[in-house]
């Protein structure tokens, strides 16, 4: 077997601290090295036709380059060894700069080192078979998961390239968190004027399938060949005879018996409702926990009102299953909640703040709703308790956020712009009012972000006092804040109308349930993880899953969009051919020695592992042994390392392979 060394300089990464010429002189004398040289850039063009150049002249069967990351120019030696005629497995790759050059400084060590992994990575490709690459067909649609300004973003770019698309969102209507907003930074444009617009043009187009008040069920299958059970909740009215008229809103006699969701608490609803004026679909649902014809059988007066026959009490959750080739997850996010817990008189966080027990301390998406024009105040800022215009306001930044005590160590990243905003939109409004901010230090990384911050400060004259609140009480009809100003060096007390809190930014509650559906990974806080933070953002260690917006991190509404679109761009480049090819590095089960103990399939992370009947000629059931599902498999090798049997083999990382790295060394 003739094998070609190739060693790279990567500049002075690696030949700083190795003698790249002298490791290519060394592994000349390899058994099996047909040539060897060094070169300073390797994955430069030069570089590659030096490589393709030999293989053609010493007519090489396989190829080893010694440089840098296989993350980094594993695809692109592969595509020179392909574009020379040999087979494209017949590669490996020896990491002389992470694994050896950046943690070594001794020039001499370094060397020896760098040979060693040379060696190694030789006498792995003399074991290497020619591989084929898998191919499976991919169906051309998408699920988008999530109907904020992401998942709506999404699923219009994907639409928008002529590709079908089911849109679900687990709420009654589409629009998210940015439908609740009344201004947004930092041009104080109208969130439903921009919003709107695009909802609209979700439910309109052609190639969209919106299904509202549903969630996902289930989810099988692989890249390219996803199959998602999908639960469409019981509305009781019919969509196909609902006009949207609203009489059997306005006709429902339970008023106030729920709080509105879109208010944040703020105002009560009908149990027949539609979340807000502008929603899409515009089509109400009965709140069955609170509706007396549910809770009595008495009540038929949304029957009565309707003039189309849409009322339908007896109608049922349905289960649907599309089959799509890609997934994008933009579930958003949630506010960090801070009131007391439904069993005890203990706070779940803040409780020293007094939410939930003032009902004039408040959150940032309750503020959102009293300066909206369509919120429960008409877009006066006005107490919930009393309705009285504060003439004094405290602004409490990072409430949750940077904070170990409470479990987040993460910045919510928006909080330092929308409570800038709040404090400009107050004093708008309250022209003779006073606005406080408490704040820990202000972050305002964004275009016109800093300029925006600053107006509020210069021009607005918010008052910022850069410190941590440590209580708030109330004493005679005012809430007394206690906080420090740290500049100033001195304790600070301030008699406030009313507190609004920036409390953290944080996954959807449901994520973890999600992810385990979707099979991909989540961090500690509950935030969907991607592949790569740099080379791979928007990807799922599961194929064929990308992430949108706040679902992933805190993030603003430019940021959302932005990722969104990229997300959707990943799910156009999987939808630009008829066939999918993957790598064929996946787990291969001997069916001969398997026990069927099935250990395999408890620790597969990507439920790739199936079982197999194995049946004689006349048909009688011999024995039932695991099965490695290709499109599924990631190649990540937990089967291998769990048989106890050892019938379960990674494809080029075989024993044989693995023992002759290690005897290299010997």
């Amino acid at each position: 077997m003739k094998i070609g060394v190739f060693i790279c300089y990567c500049g002075e990464n690696i030949g700083r601290t190795v003698d790249c010429a002298a490791v290519a002189q060394a592994c000349a004398s390899i058994p099996g090295v047909a040539v060897s040289v060094d070169y300073k850039y390797m994955c430069s063009d030069p570089g590659q036709n030096l490589i393709i150049n030999a293989i053609r002249e010493h007519r090489l069967d396989g190829v080893v380059v010694g440089s840098c990351s296989p993350h980094m120019h594993e695809k692109t030696f592969r595509k020179a060894c392909s574009n020379a005629g040999l087979n494209p497995f017949m590669f490996e790759m020896a990491n002389l700069r992470e694994h050896c050059s950046w943690i070594h400084d001794d020039i001499a060590v370094g060397t020896a080192k760098s040979i060693d992994l040379v060696r190694i990575a030789v006498e792995k490709v003399k074991r290497n078979e020619p591989l084929t690459p898998i191919r499976v067909p991919v169906t051309k649609r998408a699920l988008v998961i999530g109907g904020g300004i992401s998942g709506i973003q999404a699923a219009l770019d994907i639409a928008g390239a002529g590709f079908q698309v089911v849109l679900v969102e687990k709420e009654p209507s589409i629009g998210g968190h940015m439908s609740q907003l009344s201004e947004t930074f930092p041009t104080l444009d109208c969130s439903q004027c921009i919003l709107t617009p695009r909802m609209v043009e979700v439910y309109q187009h052609p190639n969209i399938t919106l299904m509202s008040y549903s969630e996902v069920e289930k989810v099988e299958g692989f890249i390219g060949n996803f199959s998602v059970t999908i639960r469409r909740k019981a509305r009781s009215v019919r969509a196909d005879l609902c006009t949207g008229c609203g009489d059997c809103v306005q006709k429902c006699p339970i008023k106030k018996k729920a709080y509105s969701e879109f208010e944040e608490g703020l105002a009560f609803r009908p149990a027949m409702y539609v979340p807000f004026p502008q929603a899409v679909p515009n089509i109400p649902v009965i709140d069955r926990a609170v509706c007396t014809y549910y809770k009595t059988g008495k009540c038929q007066a949304c029957v009565k009102a309707c003039g189309r026959g849409a009322i339908d009490f007896e109608q049922q959750d349905e289960f649907v299953t599309e089959a799509v080739g890609a997934i994008v997850v933009a579930t958003g996010y949630k506010l960090y909640t801070i009131d007391k817990k439904p069993d005890d008189s203990q706070y779940k966080g803040y409780g020293e703040y007094g939410y939930g027990v003032y009902k004039d301390v408040i959150d940032g998406l309750q503020f959102e709703r009293l300066a909206s024009a369509s919120g429960p105040t008409g877009g006066e800022i006005r107490r919930p308790s009393d309705k009285a215009v504060p003439k004094k306001i405290v602004f409490i930044q990072c409430v949750g956020s940077r904070d170990e005590s409470k479990g987040f160590s993460y910045c919510s990243k928006i909080c330092c712009m929308y409570t800038a905003k709040h404090a400009m939109l107050y004093k708008h409004k309250v022209h003779e009012g006073e606005a406080y901010v408490f704040y820990m230090d202000i972050r305002s990384g964004g275009k016109g972000y800093e300029e925006f911050v600053r107006r509020a400060i210069e021009e607005d004259h918010v008052k910022y006092i850069r410190g941590r609140v440590s209580r708030i009480y109330e004493k005679d009809g005012k809430y007394i804040v206690r906080g420090e100003d740290t500049i100033a060096g001195m304790q600070v007390e301030i008699d406030a109308d009313m507190v609004v809190l920036a409390t953290a930014m944080v996954p959807q509650p449901e994520s973890a349930v999600l992810a385990q559906k979707l099979g991909i990974a989540y961090d500690n806080h509950g935030y969907f993880v991607e592949v790569h933070p740099k080379l791979r953002p928007v990807e799922c260690s599961t194929g064929g899953i990308f992430l949108a917006g706040a679902c992933h991190s805190p993030r603003d509404i430019p940021e959302s969009v932005s990722m969104a679109s990229a997300a959707a761009a990943k799910a156009l480049v999987l939808f630009g051919s008829d066939v999918l090819e993957r790598e064929p590095v996946v787990a291969k089960v001997n069916e001969s020695t398997c026990a069927g103990c099935f250990y395999c399939q408890k620790v597969c992370a990507y439920n790739a592992v199936e079982r197999r009947e194995i049946r004689d000629r006349a048909g009688n059931l011999r024995k039932v042994v695991a099965y490695v599902n290709e499109g599924l498999c990631q190649g990540c090798g937990t089967c291998n390392a769990t048989c106890p049997s050892k019938s379960v083999e990674l494809i080029g990382f075989t024993d044989e392979q693995l023992y002759a790295e290690i005897h290299a060394l010997a």
